[in-house]
């Protein structure tokens, strides 16, 4: 309860249950709940960075080390750390890849602060420091990026490579980066202004267990993992004219309950070929807008099915609204919510075949207004095939960035000492306490290699000595291969990042650290928990994490 004496009196402002932490309390408490995120993580940055195992309250269980997933995965329950979880988020959302750098980069900004505070150093100036040191890196990445040019294959399958290095895809790399750069090469256009502009909505990825990863392809069009409603239909249609339906090929409800009495078998009967004459119409509507196949988001009566197969229509029921919407960017069709006003118009063209070992549908588009294409990505187990997709997901969007921004950087944590280097020779010419933010903010930078380095457990120190010696000699692209432990000319090796992923992570760290270094004073209304029913851990403010208790419910899996 807090309170405020008036005129010798106590005015009380806050009710039983209320609790607030204040000044340096609030600091230490959130410092250590981010700093305690971004450590569950920072074991899976690299090539050789290690898998979390993951366990649900319902007992399922997911095995990674892509960082969005862990963090998102994971039962945390304490408000600041929720703020860091976001940073993952932010970065998965605007650069697809790096979500662990920017976590890890943004809790040793943390540290780094925490370490500026015992030193009696006000948090504004920590971060005015750190706005300053963040605004010039970015401006360091755009000097020494590299400029990509779309045709350049190899260059824009190192970036995809990179990516999917250490994340369970690492012996198929080769195959997986030449399909994404064909695929992104099917849907990529050059825009009025020259650039490069790649529509992502226009590649699906599906996933099948059973098989190994090296057996996955690219396909021209669609996959749809169902089966014709009937035996009697056919299963490949050349020169299809398909219809997308968002309308159940049922018998049509009443919108209210109602109860029929019937006095003889003519009178049920009656019904019976009511019912069936309704179907028949609806099968006919579709035959008549001269549809040859039909996929069906929702249900298709078994009468209608028997129908359908008369007419020699090839019909598939329940098929996902992904799968419909993505059929309809394929084939140049429409979805169809009413079979009433269905024309010919509406149909997409194309071909579908059937592969009837993998028990799947291949549709491809023939249409002027058909483009798309899909990855299928196999997998011996479930688990694997996840990876395997989080992987790819993530190669995709960092490749389709490198063709879009049109820049790199050299990988392997030569571009974060060089920034470290830049930003060390600009706080010489910063006044004030913030020079000391700013050389703070060079020292967390250099996290990156001394972690890769610790992961592929070599000497993080000496191997950090050895990049600096070589950025101070001028080599700006000298970084770890953590393969063979050399300091090398990582963009030559074909260890390639794209830029534009290395900006929004030096923009959400900094930018999630000083938010945290802003507050000075916490009021909970109860328990300083994100979920109020949850007891297990904030300890009355005063437990460090807060509620996080040890990640929580993952079940102690990290």
């Amino acid at each position: 309860m807090a309170e405020r004496r008036m005129q010798g009196q106590p005015m009380i402002i806050m009710g039983d249950d209320a609790q607030r932490m204040k000044d340096k309390d609030a600091q230490e408490h959130n410092i250590s709940a981010a700093r305690a995120v971004a450590d569950s993580v920072r074991t899976t940055l690299g090539p050789k960075g290690m898998d979390k195992m993951l366990v649900s309250s319902m007992g399922d269980v997911t095995v990674t080390n892509d960082g969005v997933t862990i963090l998102q995965e994971m039962d945390i329950d304490d408000p600041t750390a929720e703020m860091i979880v976001e940073v993952a988020e932010t970065q998965e959302d605007e650069a697809g890849d790096g979500t662990t750098t920017a976590v890890a980069v943004a809790g040793e900004l943390l540290k780094e602060a925490e370490e500026l505070l015992d030193q009696d150093i006000h948090a504004t100036a920590v971060i005015k420091g750190y706005n300053m040191a963040a605004e010039r890196a970015r401006a360091e990445v755009d000097e020494v990026a590299i400029s990509v040019d779309p045709d350049d294959e190899d260059l824009v399958r190192s970036v995809a490579e990179t990516s999917m290095t250490g994340k369970g895809t690492e012996l198929d790399k080769e195959l997986l980066s030449d399909l994404l750069y064909r695929a992104l090469q099917t849907v990529a256009i050059e825009a009025e202004d020259g650039s490069t502009v790649v529509d992502l909505n226009d590649v699906e990825i599906e996933t099948q267990t059973g098989r190994q990863i090296g057996e996955s392809e690219l396909l021209s069009g669609a996959v749809v993992d169902k089966d014709p409603v009937h035996d009697n239909m056919p299963t490949e249609v050349e020169d299809a004219s398909v219809l997308l339906l968002n309308e159940a090929i049922e018998v049509e409800e009443t919108e209210t309950d109602t109860t029929v009495s019937v006095d003889s078998p003519d009178q049920l009967q009656q019904f019976l070929e009511k019912e069936e004459a309704q179907l028949q119409e609806k099968v006919d509507q579709i035959a008549e807008a001269g549809a040859d196949v039909v996929f069906c988001q929702k249900g298709i009566d078994d009468m209608a099915q028997h129908f359908l197969a008369k007419e020699g229509i090839l019909a598939v029921r329940r098929t996902r609204k992904s799968d419909i919407e993505f059929l309809q960017d394929v084939l140049g069709a429409s979805i169809v919510t009413d079979l009433d006003s269905v024309t010919a118009a509406d149909l997409g063209s194309g071909s579908v075949t059937r592969d009837e070992a993998d028990e799947m549908f291949y549709v491809e588009g023939s249409g002027d207004g058909a483009h798309g294409v899909t990855l299928l990505l196999r997998g011996a187990t479930d688990h694997v095939v996840d990876e395997v997709e989080r992987s790819v997901t993530d190669a995709l969007d960092v490749a389709s960035q490198a063709l879009t921004d049109g820049r790199v950087l050299p990988g392997g944590g030569a571009i974060e000492v060089e920034l470290a280097d830049r930003v060390r020779n600009f706080a010489d010419g910063v006044e004030g306490r913030e020079a000391l933010a700013v050389e703070a903010f060079a020292d967390a930078l250099e996290l990156v290699p001394r972690v890769l380095a610790s992961n592929a457990g070599l000497d993080s120190i000496d191997t950090l000595v050895e990049m600096r010696a070589a950025h101070e000699g001028g080599d700006q692209r000298a970084g770890l291969n953590v393969f063979t432990g050399d300091i090398e000319d990582t963009f030559e090796a074909g260890i390639v990042e794209p830029a534009h992923s290395k900006e929004q992570a030096l923009s959400s760290a900094s930018e999630a650290a000083n938010l945290v270094l802003k507050i000075d004073d916490i009021i909970s209304a109860g328990d300083l928990s994100t979920e109020g029913e949850d007891d297990g851990g904030a300890g009355g403010m005063g437990g460090g994490m807060g509620g996080m208790g040890g990640m929580g419910g993952m079940g102690g899996a990290m």
